[in-house]
């Protein structure tokens, strides 16, 4: 059965919740999945709980993270997943946790793109794996409702930049696994693409799909036609990464 954690943060109304799923026989891995929504709501379905048993079969621990919404306080849903991270750090050993990563699709992979690059020693993620994800803040190729509830629609360019992720990356960004189509017109593949040149050009180890069709939003559901091929590629990927950490 999976385990509920919830916290609330100073004064705020709002709840963040995480929802642990345990892996029955655990192979050392955890993630953390940030649904996305726009940071306006979030889509726990197929962003989020459907993968559940998928990823337990394969002896990870899976865990979805309901954060607050911003409303424009930019520091909300990066204060949840940090809260997130520790929380699991804190019950390594009760879960057998020795890599922790973190998951986002969409608004929520620009959040898990904001844990990847705005941590501290105890709250850097393993490595991260991305969803059709905003990266950037810069209104040429941003999801512009993403921009505007996270950071308001005046925001100063220093908080912009802040959060334009591919202008965040260092040598110490944990790998990545980044999914796309190329014909999403709701976040532009270029999103994906400056996120993976940076990260390339420091060095970092990165891995980048990107499909023909399927446009936005697709993560588990069926009719994905890549839906083989990504889930593929991923376990793959988390089979090469385990040792490597």
């Amino acid at each position: 059965k999976p385990i509920i954690k919830s916290w609330i943060n100073g004064n705020e109304i709002t709840e963040a919740t995480l929802t642990i799923y345990p892996a029955s026989k655990p192979n050392g891995q955890a993630i953390i999945a940030c649904p996305g929504g726009g940071y306006a709501g979030i889509a726990v379905t197929h962003e989020g709980h459907d993968m559940a048993a998928w990823f337990n079969t394969q002896g990870i621990t899976y865990a979805v993270l309901h954060y607050r919404m911003p409303y424009g306080r930019h520091e909300i849903p990066l204060s949840d997943a940090h809260q997130a991270i520790r929380y699991l750090r804190k019950n390594a050993e009760k879960w057998n946790i020795r890599q922790l990563g973190i998951m986002g699709s969409s608004a929520g992979g620009h959040l898990a793109s904001t844990a990847a690059t705005h941590f501290t020693s105890e709250t850097r993620p393993d490595f991260q794996i991305l969803f059709y994800p905003v990266i950037t803040l810069d209104p040429s190729f941003t999801h512009m409702g993403t921009r505007e509830n996270l950071i308001g629609k005046n925001a100063s360019e220093e908080v912009a930049v802040k959060y334009s992720n591919e202008k965040q990356v260092t040598s110490q960004t944990p790998p990545a696994f980044i999914m796309h189509s190329s014909d999403d017109d709701l976040v532009p593949v270029k999103n994906s693409i400056a996120y993976y040149q940076a990260l390339v050009d420091k060095g970092v180890s990165a891995t980048l799909h990107v499909y023909p069709n399927g446009k936005h939003g697709w993560a588990f559901h069926d009719w994905f036609a890549y839906k083989r091929e990504w889930t593929g590629e991923l376990e793959r990927w988390l089979k090469w990464i385990q040792p490597r950490l």
